[in-house]
């Protein structure tokens, strides 16, 4: 008898990806369809479901679904269905992704997907997470409203301290000898630099004005290079003029003008 991995590996081949997210905004399903894009793969995205976008996900999450044989229950999208297999968490889904549509860096570099991964998580925390947290510093269960005054503060050591932190971090990567070309790990570009991609779009957006001063700068010349690299590839540049690239409202990246630097 074939084993549970086997079965999975025969029922995903030739088979589209489909993901699995909210519907009317990017949010941390956008990091899984620029992979998709760039790769050029065959997807369908359940945020362009209609009517049965939300119900989709909140099938998937429900307190009641208990998951299969195969696959333990899910907490959050984005998800992935592959086939049989159904995964959760975006850098798990990444890491999925990028072994089989070849964005995890030089065949020959056996420890590239530990690396790109590394680079993946820091990106996240520091450029996805902490954002989310300066317009819901206290509960994301409460409204924006409830916690204006802490979202202030929140933002205000943002933009001064950790945001300069993590852009700066990424500028030495940019101009470590592990950087062997413009991108963040090795000679190609990896779903890394998608992530990192992503992530500084996103602080654009919310923090226009503290992002314009740190580009004007000069301190972080090489991320906001490689920003415009990415956002010039072939296929990424394609996505980014097509309607399945959707604008930002109010999910992790939100700007409140109030939040931004004076």
């Amino acid at each position: 008898m074939a084993s549970p991995q086997a079965k999975r590996q025969k029922s995903a081949k030739d088979v589209p990806y489909e993901l699995i997210y909210w519907a009317g905004l990017p949010g941390r399903g956008e990091h899984i369809r620029l992979a998709l894009e760039e790769a050029g793969a065959e997807y369908s995205d359940n945020a362009f479901a209609g009517d049965s976008a939300v119900p989709t996900v909140l099938g998937y999450i429900n307190d009641k679904n208990l998951g299969d044989a195969l696959n333990p229950p899910l907490l959050a999208p984005p998800i992935l269905k592959h086939g049989e297999l159904i995964i959760n968490q975006t850098p798990n889904i990444l890491l999925y992704l990028g072994l089989r549509l070849g964005l995890v860096g030089e065949k020959e570099d056996a420890d590239a997907m530990f690396k790109v991964n590394e680079l993946t998580l820091v990106a996240l925390d520091g450029l996805s997470n902490e954002p989310h947290d300066c317009h819901h510093p206290i509960a994301t269960g409460l409204y924006y409203e409830d916690q204006k005054d802490e979202a202030k503060k929140k933002s205000s050591d943002y933009t001064k301290n950790r945001l300069p932190k993590f852009l700066g971090y990424f500028e030495r990567v940019l101009k470590g000898e592990a950087s062997k070309s413009e991108w963040l790990y090795g000679s190609q570009l990896t779903y890394a630099d998608l992530v990192l991609f992503q992530c500084v779009d996103g602080v654009k957006h919310a923090f226009p004005k503290a992002m314009g001063r740190m580009e004007k700068s000069g301190d972080y010349e090489n991320v906001f290079k490689h920003y415009r690299a990415v956002q010039e590839r072939p296929n990424i540049k394609a996505y980014l003029a097509s309607e399945r690239r959707q604008k930002y409202g109010l999910g992790i990246y939100r700007h409140y003008p109030e939040l931004d630097e004076d």
